[in-house]
């Protein structure tokens, strides 16, 4: 991206979009609808990742009925309910970034991003107290296993698929916080206007798919 200072301020009061791609000069809509298919093409390989992620849960849990529902008991509902309340409100904000944001509203935009960041803050900070209780008691993934109150077979299993499932989708969240401060900093500078808002929908989409991954982790490990 051109450094800020080199764009002018259109008569709107934006800043003047990014030229367009050499290859889409006179037909910015398809360059537009490039942007769009190729994210969601993204999107599409991250939920092949997590696809086999739960095909791995479905396998071990069949192996390991006894375990993982012994080990499931042992987190804490509270704890994962409310990360689970944080990441739809910070959805929420996100999608309502992005409606200011295609309405040229940069700073509304702006302000929703920052909420939406600092949730996803709060929920690392959670995933964190529950990494540390699980290290405190012992209840840790394969020859590292030393937690007492599973003794059916399969308890090690258990915390193989809870740490990296969990710990690959906090990766995921802290790049979402990444792309979503990238985003927020623009709009901070009111790059984005009626005619071109599409890196905050591309970050948005990216959200909600961090979003849709726990929507089906929470149950997974915590309710079933």
């Amino acid at each position: 991206m051109e450094a800020t200072s080199a764009r002018v301020m259109t008569a709107e009061g934006y800043l003047a979009p990014p030229p367009t791609p050499h290859h889409y000069e006179g037909n910015p809509a398809a360059h537009k609808h490039a942007v769009r298919f190729g994210m969601w093409l993204f999107l599409a390989t991250e939920i092949l990742l997590f696809a086999g992620l739960f095909v791995g849960y479905a396998v071990f849990r069949t192996d390991f009925p006894e375990a993982f529902d012994q080990a499931a008991r042992h987190l804490s509902l509270f704890l994962g309910t409310t990360n689970t309340l944080l990441l739809l409100t910070s959805s929420l904000t996100v999608a309502l970034a992005h409606h200011n944001a295609e309405h040229g509203k940069n700073r509304n935009a702006f302000w929703l991003l920052l909420v939406s960041i600092a949730m996803g803050g709060g929920f690392l900070c959670i995933k964190a107290i529950e990494y540390t209780e699980k290290f405190r008691e012992g209840a840790l993934p394969g020859r590292f296993f030393a937690f007492s109150e599973i003794t059916a077979p399969g308890g090690p299993m258990f915390y193989v698929v809870y740490f990296f499932a969990t710990g690959l989708h906090a990766l995921h969240v802290i790049v979402g916080m990444s792309l979503l401060t990238w985003v927020a900093i623009r709009c901070w500078h009111k790059e984005f206007s009626p005619t071109h808002y599409a890196p905050v929908e591309n970050a948005g989409l990216y959200w909600h798919l961090v979003d849709l991954v726990w929507i089906f982790l929470y149950p997974l490990l915590y309710l079933v």
